[in-house]
């Protein structure tokens, strides 16, 4: 669970990286100068203040940050362990080679990134592309995906096809004849397969919206 002395920790320690203030880092993303001041991390009645997603997109971005790299900072100010989980373009795991017949991930073309303990040696991420999965996950989003979850009704997954086709859906129902799963984009369709046409499910236990 992010807290929120952690995430801006993971600010400050990113500027002093940087060789800036919270008020330099703020400057060079193209935000107002006070938009990290301490004074601003809670309201005058005392309630907590936490950045805008908006405002940490331009930070990372203007200092070529990764998600990972700024979620290892969070994790390392909480004191918890990482772990590093392979990741790919979701376009790239319907091509044959990065899975196993089970779901995990193998094969050597695959990037790294540091993450929180999820407890699943076999845990990977995807990077979104595209708007399939629109508004629930949009282009340039990351899911993490843990194999050895169990999977239950209403969780969203990935599932690939024996065909090669990769979705993230959410699962309505599965029995014995039947996987039905409900788009996360209004615009595609809902699809219901056998459980034969399915390669192998995982659950999404994160994601970077």
């Amino acid at each position: 669970m992010l807290r929120h002395a952690d995430v801006w920790t993971a600010i400050d320690n990113l500027a002093k990286r940087k060789g800036m203030s919270p008020s330099g880092l703020a400057k060079r993303a193209g935000l107002d100068a006070t938009t990290f001041n301490k004074s601003k991390r809670t309201t005058r009645d005392g309630k907590l203040r936490w950045p805008s997603t908006e405002s940490v997109s331009k930070v990372l971005a203007a200092t070529g940050t990764t998600m990972g790299e700024f979620l290892a900072d969070i994790i390392r100010a909480e004191g918890n362990s990482l772990q590093r989980i392979p990741v790919i373009g979701h376009t790239q795991a319907g091509a044959a080679g990065f899975f196993d017949d089970a779901g995990y991930p193998v094969g050597s073309g695959w990037d790294e990134i540091s993450f929180p303990d999820v407890s699943d040696p076999n845990a990977y991420a995807l990077t979104v592309s595209g708007d399939s999965m629109k508004p629930v996950y949009r282009d340039g989003d990351m899911v993490v995906v843990s194999p050895n979850s169990s999977i239950r009704r209403g969780d969203r997954v990935v599932v690939k096809t024996v065909d090669g086709e990769v979705m993230a859906k959410e699962l309505v129902r599965r029995t014995a004849k039947r996987v039905e799963l409900h788009s996360l984009n209004p615009e595609y369709e809902d699809r219901t397969l056998a459980p034969e046409q399915i390669a192998w499910m995982a659950r999404i236990v994160w994601a970077s919206q």
